[in-house]
């Protein structure tokens, strides 16, 4: 997929309102060669998806021997709408908490003060995190009224075929 078809697809408002959720799943292959998919915060800076991890988390190993990923953005309403997106992870080890972790957990309803506690914890606790950065190499956008997932485009197809015959 071509970088300007990505970015036609990315800057739809749907798409943009996707992108501005809390929640994606992040699907890899672990070590062991067995899939996972893990729901994990992020934020959208515009051309990449970051996610953050502490510097011990399984899924590290598992993207420095394959970076390949695909994630998934979507709602829980029907009828559903999805971004999905494939890219590669690039992992950058960093000291202290990552701007875009406190970004990305500032969405979740906390008073003032459960903001402070919370922040307060989290600096504690971490001395560095990693930023995973994620830069779309392929992106589809599904809501089921202009768009369809590919194989049921297909059925749609074969259906008006053999209506028209």
């Amino acid at each position: 997929m071509q970088p300007n078809e990505i970015a036609a697809i990315l800057n739809l408002p749907l798409s943009q309102e996707l992108l501005a959720r809390d929640l994606l799943r992040m699907a890899y292959v672990a070590k062991d060669g067995t899939p996972r998919n893990v729901p994990i915060a992020f934020t959208w800076n515009g051309s990449e998806i970051v996610v953050c991890t502490t510097k011990n988390a399984p899924k590290l190993l598992s993207l420095r021997h394959n970076p390949a990923v695909a994630l998934t953005i979507d709602t829980e309403v029907h009828p559903p709408k999805i971004l999905l997106l494939r890219g590669r992870a690039e992992l950058d080890v960093v000291d202290g908490i990552p701007e875009e972790y406190l970004q990305m957990n500032g969405s979740y309803e906390m008073t003032p003060e459960q903001r402070v506690e919370w922040e307060a914890e989290v600096r504690s606790l971490y001395d560095g995190m990693v930023r995973i950065v994620i830069t779309p190499t392929w992106a589809k956008l599904i809501d089921f009224e202009t768009t369809l997932p590919s194989a049921v485009e297909e059925l749609v197809r074969q259906r008006d075929e053999r209506q028209r015959a």
